[in-house]
């Protein structure tokens, strides 16, 4: 069965998602920032998802995991819990 290791960071707008995106696009660090905005308990791990098989994440993040380029940063991608920004490490 597939598997990935990814990391994420929730938070509860659009724009927020949005504002740090840019910032990591600019060199900030995803794991410090995670740990500082995000809204689930992954953010205490700096996003770190550990490694996740199909069908563990909501629809709309499996997708970025399974589908997406691998360590770029996807996203805003909306689910029932927020928005999200992904990036994917690995894929097997």
């Amino acid at each position: 069965m597939a598997k990935a290791m990814a990391r994420h960071i929730l938070l509860g707008s659009e724009a927020e998602a949005a504002q740090l995106k840019q910032r990591l696009a600019r060199g900030e660090d995803f794991a410090q920032l995670a740990r500082r905005h995000s809204t689930c308990p992954s953010g205490k791990r700096g996003g770190d998802l550990g490694e996740v098989r199909p069908g563990q994440m909501v629809r709309a993040i499996d997708q970025v995991i399974f589908k997406k380029a691998l360590r770029e940063i996807h996203g805003p991608v909306k689910s029932q819990f927020g928005y999200h920004l992904v990036q994917v490490f690995y894929r097997d």
